[in-house]
């Protein structure tokens, strides 16, 4: 009797699209999804930065913060149900985080998980070692030395397929390029060759789409009235169905809130795209302007056409440093006349500012819901002022010190300031700034290591 041979697909799910977002849709993929994969992706560029500070208060701190509570939900159904894990939640210490994960697992009875550590994107010592002029601005790396938190490398995505060639079940990395997490997984299954160009052009479109999770269902897709989006409060996360050519379905859980939409699908492949024609990767230099986008059938989009030319000879590196801190301070009017409250709240504090001599290089003064976004030419919607506004006054200073003195001074107009102010809130942080590098490919040594459950 003749069988018939269906084409061989790899599903995906995206657990996360940042680093705090929700979990239950995670579980719900891994329970419900069929999934081959579950990729969580959780760094952004001032996350790593964050959680190279943490490392240095803590050597075994440094990993994505809800590592734990992720691991901890999705881990016994993944094993149950034969889904492997990749996620770049060890962010700036990978096998921190794959040592915590081992430790899950032994206290979830999940014995003779292969666990992998990626690492080699911490290029501090390098960078910090060479002649660099930041991208954005030219500024000689050097001339802030002692002021740099953190530089890491975008890797691609050899060191995770190798990983998974040697049998691990869950990767965890550092700072791999986003869509390099979803590539990875399929270059691994189907034995795509590292310079077959077009298909890991198509790779990253995958991963592109896949990415920020809900946001291709829907999520920072939807406006009521405009693009109305069913059961928000239970969104679901997306599903890849991968073919071999590359070729992907993008999908979710029936029983999951959420779209699948061709328009929720293109709006994200153009998503922090600058060149469509030469989104720079570490795998490969995609080309998206071929992309063709069609609906087969309600939640189920299929997505084809991207191509590729060769990578590039460098790595682009994210470099992190102190810049300085923050100080603000907020409160609210509501009433008749709340607007004329409000700023003349804002000229007592410009005035205070001033009066004590409080250093700033950067400020604002800002009526929420008034011109905080759009300035005095945004006028009013209607040709009504609001009933309730929120004054808020923030400065850039070289302290602690002075940033605090921006809050306390919003603070003291409860009692001398204009009538029936409250909700007050001041904050004080510290800035943590972001410009990039290029190094060259060759002096980036990305490898992995095992820990065991």
């Amino acid at each position: 009797m003749m069988t018939t041979q269906y084409p061989r697909r790899v599903r995906i799910g995206a657990g996360a699209g940042y680093s705090g977002d929700r979990i239950e849709p995670a579980v719900e993929l891994a329970e419900s999804g069929k999934l081959d994969y579950l990729v969580f992706e959780c760094l952004a560029e001032r996350t790593i930065a964050l959680a190279q500070q943490s490392r240095r208060k803590d050597p075994e701190l440094g990993y994505d913060p809800l590592l734990e509570a992720r691991m901890r939900a999705v881990l016994p159904i993944a094993a149950r149900n034969g889904v492997r894990i990749i996620s770049n939640m060890g962010a700036a210490n990978p096998r921190a985080a794959a040592r915590k994960t081992a430790q899950i697992a032994r206290e979830l009875g999940l014995g003779g998980l292969k666990i992998a550590a990626v690492t080699g994107d911490d290029v501090l010592d390098v960078v910090q070692r060479g002649h660099f002029n930041f991208e954005e601005s030219g500024q000689s790396v050097a001339s802030l030395n002692d002021r740099i938190v953190s530089a890491n490398a975008y890797l691609g995505a050899a060191p995770l397929v190798a990983a998974l060639a040697a049998g691990a079940d869950i990767v965890l990395t550092g700072r791999v390029a986003d869509p390099s997490l979803f590539t990875a997984p399929l270059i691994h299954e189907f034995g795509w060759k590292m310079d077959d160009w077009n298909t890991l052009g198509q790779a990253t479109v995958v991963g592109h789409l896949l990415e920020c999770a809900g946001q291709v269902t829907g999520g920072y897709f939807a406006d009521p009235g405009f693009k109305d989006v069913p059961n928000l409060a239970r969104l679901g996360f997306p599903i890849g169905e991968v073919s071999e050519d590359g070729s992907v379905i993008v999908t979710k859980v029936a029983q999951a809130g959420g779209r699948v939409t061709e328009a929720t699908c293109k709006e994200q492949l153009i998503y922090e795209i600058h060149d469509p024609a030469r989104y720079l990767q570490p795998d490969v230099v995609a080309d998206f302007t071929g992309v063709r986008v069609s609906e087969e059938a309600p939640d189920r989009v299929r997505v084809t056409g991207g191509r590729g030319t060769p990578r590039t000879d460098t790595l682009k590196v994210s470099v992190a440093y102190t810049d300085g801190y923050i100080g603000e301070g907020q409160i609210s009017y509501g009433g008749p006349g709340a607007v004329a409250r409000g700023r003349l709240a804002l000229d007592i504090v410009r005035e205070r500012l001033q009066l004590t001599g409080v250093q700033t290089s950067e400020l604002r003064f800002d009526l929420i819901g008034v011109n905080a976004l759009h300035g005095e030419t945004a006028g009013t919607a209607g040709g009504t002022e609001p009933n309730e506004v929120r004054a808020r006054v923030t400065g850039r200073t070289a302290s602690a010190e002075e940033a605090l003195r921006i809050g306390n001074e919003v603070e003291t107009l409860y009692t001398n300031g204009p009538a029936g102010g409250g909700g007050v809130s001041r904050l004080t942080r510290e800035v943590l700034a972001v410009q990039s590098v290029l190094l060259p490919r060759v002096d980036v040594d990305p490898a992995f290591e095992f820990v065991e459950a």
